[in-house]
């Protein structure tokens, strides 16, 4: 198994390094076709992997493949831990990374760096697999840094856009501050624990819950909640989360397969994954899962607030994906990690779906994006519409679709947790699920319903994209109707991940919630009649009304209510602070550095001014050369008496 292994990873690696370096010699066929065909092997293969480990339980592997370097006893590695957890993971991002490839030959087909997108996400692709299926920190880091190298690429991949610029630095630079914090995380596990292989990380995490060190003199904290809230530090700047989230909507300026690859299956759920697979460190620390509960709380909701407000198709769906985030990292500070991996897993594929349907709908429109601008596009586009709806009735939990069971899953288990600022997760999670629903379907009328707002020249070549787009969408919307009925009970309630998830009995809310588990249909029947599903319903009621009964009332709502509008659509000044604190503030040091430094100092002080002493000392001793020589007889007796003097004094 372990060449199966190794193929899974490197067979997208080998795609890109062909359609990346061989691009003009293989054409555009041909990049799409190697690309393609390494995604599809990993994914094939991932298939054969998830009947080895979950149908004929098969024992999970975790082995090294590459010895890179050891000191001091501490081994570098580049290993593999294929569990459960990994074997989900894996199937899930090469399914979606082979929707985007396959839709990507379509939306993409006119634009002149085809072979490089293509390279790009294949790219993309390799470095998550390395990621997920890592079983050391080491490579973990690699694959961290890896993922977002790629997407500052793909994001900025129209680099002749000033904005595609801005949002890939911004990108880049936000998850700079996340990354640095899980970094130090990192460290502090090599420092105390000595190892960076997770087993025997894991292994040793009991008997160094009881340490304390001091980060400032004399206020000591527990070992196990700073190195927690370091790693998730990463994640907060990875999967988007308050404050570290503002990159996300910014990266919609790449292209639109990238949106669902980036947002719904790989890099934003790196930090999901990450926490669910140090479960065996986060369980020792009530102060992290408190920590991480509250600040994945704040996104689901607030976030979520911004999508009503959002008139780019992309961006609403952007925000979405961060409210959802927030969801997933909610689960995890009520340590229902099975339940944040099951939402995960589900969201991967009625988001990939939203995105790739948004994307449909650009080609039709002309690559125009303002939702104000649409209308009455049902007709013109039956499959994107239908397979939208299966969309967004699953991101907004309606029962039977894929993410009514996520996400009723994780709103109970917040319900059933006693950590504290559970009270507040829980109330912010319920108020998401009406925010939810009414975004979503603010989205879905005014694209698909209503008036037609569009010009008359855009009306007229209204159609349906080519097959290699629309199929995408059907196969996504398959899994994002079932999937969740088919794998709520093994996943949830039946152990379906093993010892790749630790938690403490304590801490155990799915469990508790898992008591009065009695099949799928008790769980739909318990959602009809629960508030989230009524507050689901409240929210399309009220899109209908707003945006289909009585368009004129958004308006209306917005004038009065100007100042709400206005911190909404300024997204709580975020943007606003960090661009005149951080970035205004490096620019105004760097200024000050340049003229205090750089000018005054090196140019003006030590390179202008040692060429002005020179000259002003040179312009003076020049003076003593008269051509007289009564002057030089008379600098003769001084230089003499002078000497005489020496010499009889000393």
């Amino acid at each position: 198994m372990k060449s199966i292994y190794l193929t899974i990873a490197l067979a997208p690696l080998i795609g890109a390094i062909v359609a990346g370096l061989f691009g003009k010699k293989i054409g555009r066929v041909g990049a799409h076709t190697v690309t393609t065909l390494g995604v599809a092997i990993s994914f094939l293969l991932s298939l054969v992997v998830y009947k080895h480990i979950v149908i004929d339980g098969g024992a999970a592997f975790n082995g090294a493949v590459y010895t890179w370097l050891i000191s001091d006893g501490i081994r570098f590695e580049i290993g593999f831990l294929i569990d459960k957890l990994t074997t989900l993971m894996i199937m899930v991002v090469t399914f979606v990374s082979l929707m985007v490839h396959i839709y990507t030959i379509g939306y993409m087909k006119d634009d002149p760096g085809y072979q490089r997108f293509f390279s790009y996400i294949a790219l993309f692709t390799f470095s998550m697999l390395m990621l997920v299926m890592s079983n050391n920190f080491l490579q973990l880091f690699f694959g961290w840094e890896a993922v977002g190298l790629v997407s500052y690429l793909l994001i900025g991949f129209w680099y002749q856009k000033e904005s595609a610029i801005y949002a890939n630095l911004k990108a880049f630079l936000v998850n700079r501050v996340g990354d640095f914090g899980f970094l130090l995380g990192i460290a502090a596990i090599l420092m105390y624990f000595n190892s960076l292989d997770y087993v025997e990380v894991f292994a040793a995490a009991q008997s160094m819950s009881a340490v304390n060190i001091q980060i400032f003199p004399g206020v000591e904290w527990s070992l196990m909640t700073v190195i927690g809230i370091l790693l998730f530090i990463g994640a907060m700047g990875k999967s988007a989360q308050v404050p570290l989230h503002v990159w996300l909507p910014d990266s919609m300026e790449g292209p639109t397969p990238i949106s669902a690859l980036i947002h719904a299956a790989t890099m934003v759920t790196a930090g999901i994954f990450m926490v669910a697979r140090m479960s065996p460190l986060y369980e020792l620390s009530e102060t992290a899962l408190s920590f991480i509960l509250v600040i994945g709380a704040i996104t689901a909701l607030f976030m979520g607030l911004l999508g009503l407000v959002q008139n780019d198709i992309k961006r609403v769906i952007a925000y979405s994906t961060l409210s959802q985030l927030g969801y997933m990292t909610v689960a995890l500070g009520a340590s229902a990690y099975a339940g944040a991996i099951f939402h995960l897993t589900t969201h991967a594929f009625y988001k990939a779906l939203l995105f790739l349907a948004a994307g449909s709908v650009i080609l039709a429109m002309h690559h125009k994006q303002d939702i104000r601008e649409m209308g009455g596009l049902k007709k013109y586009m039956p499959i994107t519409y239908w397979t939208s709806m299966i969309g967004t009735l699953a991101l907004i939990g309606f029962p039977g679709f894929s993410g009514f069971f996520s996400k009723d899953a994780i709103i109970e288990a917040v319900k059933l947790s006693q950590l504290p600022g559970s009270g507040f997760a829980y109330i912010a999670v319920l108020l998401g699920v009406f925010v939810t629903a009414l975004y979503s379907f603010r989205l879905l009328f005014m694209v698909f319903h209503g008036k037609e707002r569009m010009d008359e020249h855009t009306r007229a070549h209204l159609k349906e994209p080519s097959a290699v787009v629309t199929w995408p969408l059907i196969l996504l919307a398959a899994p994002a109707l079932v999937i969740g009925a088919m794998t709520v009970g093994p996943m949830l309630f039946e152990g379906y991940f093993g010892s790749a998830i630790v938690v403490d009995p304590g801490h155990d809310t799915l469990a508790r919630l898992g008591e009065t588990y009695t099949g799928v249909m008790g769980f739909m029947l318990h959602g009809l009649l629960s508030a989230p599903f009524w507050l689901a319903i409240a929210g399309i009621l009220t899109a209908w009304y707003a945006y289909i009964v009585r368009p004129d009332l958004p308006g209306k709502a917005k004038d009065r209510f100007q100042t709400i509008f206005t911190i909404l659509d300024r997204k709580y000044g975020f943007d606003n602070f960090y661009d005149f604190f951080f970035a205004g503030g490096s620019r105004k040091i760097g200024r000050l550095f340049w003229k205090a430094g750089d000018e005054s100092t090196i140019d003006g002080f030590m390179v202008d001014g040692t060429a002005k002493g020179i000259a002003w000392i040179s312009a003076k001793v020049r003076h003593m050369q008269t051509g007289f020589l009564y002057h030089y007889a008379f600098a003769m007796i001084i230089g003499l008496l002078v000497l005489i003097t020496v010499f009889v004094i000393f």
